[in-house]
């Protein structure tokens, strides 16, 4: 199962060191998710992430930085629909219900399912499914190895995740409250928490 990061959307001081860490303890794709931002701060962060690892991370805004920075992918969702014109390389998307799996799986690497729980970080976006739902579709082929888990993704949920058939579990909100942006310099719980998380998706 992969282990998908989302960055935290605002930039921070500690940001490349505690990115880098992660990707030496073993993050699968980053996602670099940072919306209403400046550019030039999203290739500040990817100046100071060792090149090693450019190829394990995705931009979800600034496509261009894909081609400059030798990146994995794009990744489009509601905010941003479009590939850019005569982008032939390698596409992931949010999709938002069960028919878009269907509609926008076979078109993308992987789709993120959201809302398959409550999100941590922004908790007006509530749950859309049962149990019996997230199976139902795993029994129909719907959810399978291209489809990651997106929204309220904790430790505790992973094993019910695997069962659900998913390909890998987005995470965010379970590992950035873990750490102070504004104030913090001390990672160590981050990490830490982060390594139980790779050990639940193997």
């Amino acid at each position: 199962m992969k282990l998908i990061l989302l960055s935290n959307p605002n930039f921070f001081v500690e940001e490349d060191k505690i990115l880098t860490a992660l990707f030496e303890e073993g993050i699968d794709i980053l996602h670099i998710r940072k919306p209403n931002s400046e550019p030039i701060y999203s290739e500040r962060l990817l100046t100071l992430i060792p090149e090693e690892y450019h190829k394990r991370i995705v931009v979800n805004d600034h496509f261009y930085l894909k081609e400059e920075f030798g990146l994995m992918g794009i990744h489009l969702s509601h905010h941003n629909p479009t590939p850019p014109k005569n982008y032939h390389d390698q596409l992931s998307r949010t999709v938002y219900s069960l028919d878009e799996v269907k509609e926008f799986k076979p078109v993308s690497k992987y789709v993120f399912l959201k809302n398959v729980r409550t999100s941590i970080s922004e908790p007006s976006h509530i749950a859309q499914y049962t149990n019996e739902q997230l199976y139902d579709a795993a029994r129909q082929g719907i959810i399978d190895r291209h489809v990651m888990a997106l929204g309220g993704i904790t430790l505790e949920e992973i094993p019910q995740m695997k069962s659900f058939g998913f390909g890998g579990v987005v995470v965010r909100g379970d590992i950035w409250k873990r750490f102070n942006i504004h104030q913090g310099c001390d990672y160590k719980e981050l990490i830490a928490h982060f390594r139980k998380l790779r050990r639940a998706t193997e």
